[in-house]
């Protein structure tokens, strides 16, 4: 198998087949002695709905592979389907995102000009239905990118295809975390991978609804300042102001200073937030998180 697809869901069967739709409508094209549109899977991931998503996908899309599973989380849900996927190739999709019909074809071409384990793309940002203008701070990069990944997540998870060896070296998605997963994952993926990006646009990433995580969840980044404490700790920056070089990792004593202080400056901010609206134990846990790295 090739390529694996996968499609997390909870209670999204209203946009649910627009994703698989946009999957089964990917442009034919032959590389290497396979062929898109047959040698592949489609995963969908049913994260415990509750509104006939599995009964509609086993009606509607029965060549579809089926996964339910209790209400756990979507990190949960993408790596229950890492788990069972046959592909070589690793592409996911958000149940409120789409594909453009070539999304594939110029991903795998950039992969074969570049040589490189992982791929995403330009998109083009719908919000209630209206197409909206991106901040320059969602600009998008290739290559070594693990200094645009500190600030905020710098890649989009539906626009994404890996190599599954990188998932072998770096882990799957961190199902402790309620929101922010997929920048826990870039960073560490791009502390030892340089990207390919496509740039024009091969996603359509919807937002503004009420079921967004990032609506969900306050305070983002309490969960950005744990990704970027594991990458501390995985430096044993805690230990030794100089930490040793790991083998293959892209990191150096410059990155992983700026790793540092991205980290207290979200910290920083959180507790100011925390005082102002009387929240003693954020408080007090971005004091000691603040007062362990600023060494």
């Amino acid at each position: 198998m090739k390529l694996s697809v996968l499609i997390p869901s909870f209670n999204r069967l209203h946009s649910l087949s627009v994703a698989v739709e946009s999957v089964l409508a990917q442009s034919h094209f032959e590389k290497e002695g396979w062929v898109l549109n047959r040698d592949y899977e489609l995963i969908v991931i049913d994260d415990g709905s509750d509104d006939g998503t599995a009964e509609y996908v086993g009606r509607v899309y029965p060549d579809v592979q089926l996964l339910v599973q209790n209400n756990r989380g979507v990190s949960a849900a993408r790596n229950a389907g890492l788990g069972v996927a046959q592909g070589e190739w690793i592409a996911l999709l958000d149940s409120d995102d789409s594909w453009m019909p070539e999304k594939l074809s110029v991903q795998f071409d950039a992969i074969d000009e570049t040589g490189l384990a992982v791929c995403h793309t330009q998109e083009i940002w719908i919000r209630k239905g209206v197409r909206v203008n991106q901040h320059n701070k969602h600009q998008k990069h290739g290559g070594m990118i693990y200094a645009h990944c500190l600030p905020l997540c710098a890649m989009s998870p539906s626009s994404i295809l890996i190599h599954r060896d990188v998932f072998s070296k770096v882990g799957g998605f961190d199902e402790g975390l309620p929101a922010c997963e997929d920048y826990d994952l870039w960073l560490r993926i791009c502390s030892y991978y340089q990207v390919a990006f496509v740039g024009s646009p091969q996603i359509y990433k919807t937002g503004g609804h009420a079921d967004q995580l990032s609506r969900q969840h306050w305070g983002m980044d309490r969960f950005r300042v744990t990704a970027l404490e594991k990458i501390l700790i995985q430096a044993d920056f805690d230990s030794k102001p100089k930490p040793k070089p790991k083998p293959d990792w892209l990191l150096n004593q410059e990155l992983i200073a700026q790793t540092r202080s991205t980290l207290l400056e979200k910290a920083k901010i959180l507790r100011n937030g925390a005082i102002k609206h009387a929240n003693q134990q954020l408080a007090e846990e971005m004091t000691r998180k603040i007062e362990r790295w600023n060494r």
